[in-house]
């Protein structure tokens, strides 16, 4: 039974036996705020899986080379994690996250400029800033949400303001597909055929396509970093915790915890896991149903971020009832299987498995980071840029899916790549957070 918020706490759902708030009432306005840094984060990293077939297309690359848009992206928040974690240990919460979108603001804008000299590295350049800025954010936006209330309800509250990461993961896609894809797909026999003019006059638009989405971009975060510095943020309680000392000692103390480390890596390979199905989900979709278009596929996949936030709605409830680790061991198994369906069908049984990895993986990110980084206390900042810095494998698992579908010809074969990372998920809930 649904219970009135008992003064103090927002009560987003609770039952008579549990009066536990998931957000105390002082924190509304910042969590409000902090959780559009989830939406905008999530923009950004969709975004990629636009450009991985855009690029193909625009500078002439195999699916290999494309995945080095995503070696980029992750390599930012590897490098920028411990940076992001140093700045809000000194400096607080609130100027991490300003600092991170003035950098993700700088390589927004440098897409112009990349887009007219036509190089890949240039695009790299401006991937890798926004992602060194989206370190920032999730450093800081991850344990400030864990933090924002009670410890018993931090895995429901950062499921509940990871939603929102579906609607900006929607968006990507799904806008990608109407202002940068044309619409124009040659065969590899049509573009052998063009004349030299011909063919540079197409690749010259296809590249300057991603200029004003990012530009558009660029102005909606400048427009939510004068939002965020304008607005007072409460101090939050971090706790005594289970391990104290100074920043000399603190990677030193953190190496010795068990459900951390094992939390990073665990986050390791779930990231990558995650990064390597997104990133090449419109390309499976096309070698396996070659009459949908660009669009089409692209759209098909941001319909599957709206079952990502489906799926974190309803986890952040279920996660009152359930425990956190079996929950997520329950949607390693799915997940499991159903990428077990996509190697071994054919058609659209395959692609509707892979899509459907996308509900399953709804809850992992957010409730690995929560059971990687409870109980520590003041060393939760320093904690956080060990999970970001797991980030890093999606800039490793999607080239290696990629240059494994160029070996193999086969995007199916391929996806024994995420299928490992899934795996450990699932052990990392049955065993490894203990």
């Amino acid at each position: 039974m649904k219970e009135i918020a008992p003064a103090g706490g927002v009560e987003i759902a609770t039952s008579a036996s549990d009066r536990t708030p998931i957000l105390p009432a002082r924190y509304v306005v910042p969590f409000v705020l902090v959780t559009t840094l989830f939406f905008s984060w999530a923009l950004a990293a969709q975004l990629n899986d636009v450009l991985i077939r855009q690029f193909q297309k625009a500078l002439d690359l195999t699916r290999g080379q494309s995945g080095l848009v995503q070696t980029a992206f992750y390599g930012g928040y590897f490098l920028g994690a411990i940076p992001a974690a140093l700045a809000m240990r000194g400096f607080g919460y609130k100027y991490g996250i300003l600092i991170g979108l003035a950098l993700y603001f700088i390589g927004a804008v440098l897409f112009y400029p990349a887009a007219e000299l036509r190089q890949f590295g240039y695009f790299l350049l401006a991937l890798y800033i926004i992602a060194f800025g989206l370190s920032f954010l999730e450093t800081a936006a991850n344990p400030f949400v864990s933090v924002m209330g009670p410890a018993e309800t931090s895995s429901a509250r950062l499921n509940l303001a990871q939603s929102f990461y579906g609607i900006g993961a929607f968006l990507g896609p799904f806008l990608g597909g109407i202002f940068i894809f044309s619409g124009v797909e040659h065969s590899p026999e049509a573009l052998a055929a063009m004349s030299s003019a011909d063919l540079d006059a197409y690749r010259i638009a296809e590249a300057q396509a991603v200029q004003m989405p990012y530009l558009v971009l660029a102005g909606c975060v400048a427009l939510v970093a004068v939002m965020i510095a304008m607005t007072k943020f409460p101090p939050v309680d971090e706790g005594a915790g289970a391990v104290s000392g100074g920043l000399r000692a603190s990677f030193r103390q953190l190496l010795k915890v068990r459900h951390l480390t094992l939390g990073a890596l665990t986050q390791f390979v779930y990231v990558g896991a995650q990064v390597a199905v997104w990133s090449y989900f419109i390309d499976f979709t096309k070698d396996l149903s070659p009459g949908t278009t660009e669009k089409q596929a692209a759209h098909l996949l941001s319909f599957g971020f709206l079952a990502l936030m489906v799926g974190r709605f309803s986890g952040a409830f279920i996660m009152q009832r359930w425990s956190a680790p079996k929950l997520l061991s329950l949607y390693a198994c799915a997940n499991i299987l159903l990428v077990l369906v996509a190697m071994t069908t054919s058609g659209w049984t395959a692609i509707a498995a892979l899509w459907l990895t996308i509900f399953f993986m709804s809850i992992m990110f957010p409730t690995i980071f929560t059971l990687g980084v409870r109980d520590l206390g003041p060393l939760t900042k320093i904690a956080s840029s060990f999970m970001i810095m797991a980030i890093i494998g999606g800039a490793i698992m999607p080239p290696m899916m990629g240059h494994l579908a160029d070996i193999t010809d086969s995007l199916q074969t391929a996806l024994g790549v995420p299928l490992i990372g899934f795996c450990v998920v699932l052990a990392y809930g049955l065993v490894g957070h203990k």
